[in-house]
């Protein structure tokens, strides 16, 4: 049984420590993690599992963008523990903060990554969206909360300083 709660400040170290474990040394050089440099992630939609002992299982944070003049949310990272991979957690998390996401009014949102993997969360290869380099273009992915959200929008994604 996993417990899905918001993270707290009190949490980001522990978040952290979780990243560390899961990603590989560097992954602050990535250029996603450049439009969060200096910038709160997004609260409501930064969520945490547990297990039934309190130990964090996984972790999911979003960060708000912008795409030429439109808002945007950055979904990542996500990490699942180890020793929790394949029990679902990754899944439970981004559902549930997609949900989040569109009661809380977002429109669309994009994330770095491996198209394969995410296209099962209707996450699709976004054209004109250019993340800071070196970003392969062939990862960065996009998915309507709204429908047709992502129609139009085009251009750099920065940061919301």
């Amino acid at each position: 049984m996993f417990t899905v709660a918001q993270e707290t400040a009190d949490d980001w170290w522990e978040v952290e420590a979780l990243y560390d474990l899961c990603f590989a040394l560097g992954r602050e050089a990535l250029s996603s993690y450049r439009l969060r440099d200096g910038v709160d992630p997004v609260a409501d939609l930064s969520l945490m599992a547990r297990d039934g002992e309190g130990i964090l299982a996984a972790a999911i944070r979003y960060w708000p963008v912008t795409v030429g003049t439109a808002n945007a949310l950055l979904l990542g990272p996500i990490a699942v523990h180890p020793t929790h991979q394949g029990e679902g957690l990754g899944r439970m998390l981004i559902e549930d903060s997609l949900a989040r996401a569109v009661e809380t009014g977002w429109a669309r949102v994009m994330l770095v990554g491996d198209a394969l993997y995410y296209q099962k969360f209707g996450f699709e290869k976004l054209r004109g969206v250019e993340m800071p380099p070196p970003t392969n273009p062939d990862r960065v992915l996009g998915r309507d909360l709204l429908e047709n959200a992502w129609t139009g929008v085009c251009g750099q994604v920065r940061s919301v300083l």
